[in-house]
């Protein structure tokens, strides 16, 4: 009888012991999230206070390779593999800054990737639409959004370039990899007045995060920024 006390004893203090850990865990995450809102982004041009809020909740750590969590708030890109990473804090905000998502607004995503960007975009509105070219990386997306309450998050497996017709129009799309040019089929999926946020330009080469606004059926471009980003690729034939 007193072995099975001593058993429970230990099993209990290994309980506490944990929670204790993921308690401190969590909380340090948390003082890093705020330092990134307060140093990253409201230092900076992120005056938008929804988007702030967004960033300021969602946890990015959980969006990164487990080795690299610590990086988690740094002001930096970082790889998620198969060759992609996930942006840098301050260019989500300001991307999701740039769409100018109201809540309510249908909103499509190409690049999922990790997923970390269509979580800030569900802080914003319910329905949101995002498409990743990778089957892993889609996978994993869509478990981490599950995970973490994100259920209302459409996630497909598909080509970017193509869009979602069967749910245009669309108030705002958000490309994470860069394009030479604006493919055509996401210009179409714009609603009139709509705002396309792109990164432009070829691997390797100069690229510029761009923001446009669907007026009168053509693009109008508001907004640019020198960026660096992966390129948006096309399935293998």
């Amino acid at each position: 009888m007193k072995w099975k006390i001593i058993l429970l004893v230990f099993l209990a203090l290994a309980v506490l012991a944990a929670a204790w850990w993921l308690w401190a865990e969590e909380g340090d995450a948390a003082a890093a999230r705020a330092r990134m809102v307060t140093e990253q982004l409201q230092a900076r041009d992120i005056t938008d206070p929804r988007v702030l809020a967004a960033m300021g909740k969602v946890p990015r750590e959980r969006f990164v390779p487990a080795g690299l969590a610590s990086f988690a708030y740094t002001d930096q890109a970082l790889p998620i593999g198969q060759g992609q990473t996930i942006s840098q804090p301050y260019i989500v905000a300001l991307m999701s800054q740039w769409a100018e998502v109201r809540p309510g607004d249908k909103v499509l995503e190409v690049g999922t990737g990790s997923g970390y960007q269509a979580a800030i975009l569900a802080e914003l509105t319910p329905r949101v639409f995002t498409i990743e070219l990778l089957p892993e990386l889609a996978e994993r997306a869509r478990a981490t959004l599950r995970e973490l309450g994100y259920t209302q998050v459409q996630v497909r497996l598909g080509d970017g370039h193509a869009g979602w017709p069967e749910e245009a129009p669309f108030a705002a799309i958000l490309v994470t990899a860069a394009a030479p040019q604006v493919p055509p089929a996401l210009i179409q999926q714009l609603e009139e007045g709509g705002r396309l946020v792109i990164p432009l330009g070829r691997p390797g080469g100069l690229q510029y995060l761009r923001k446009f606004r669907r007026v009168g059926g053509e693009l109008r471009e508001e907004g640019s920024l020198p960026v660096r980003f992966v390129p948006l690729v096309r399935p293998s034939p």
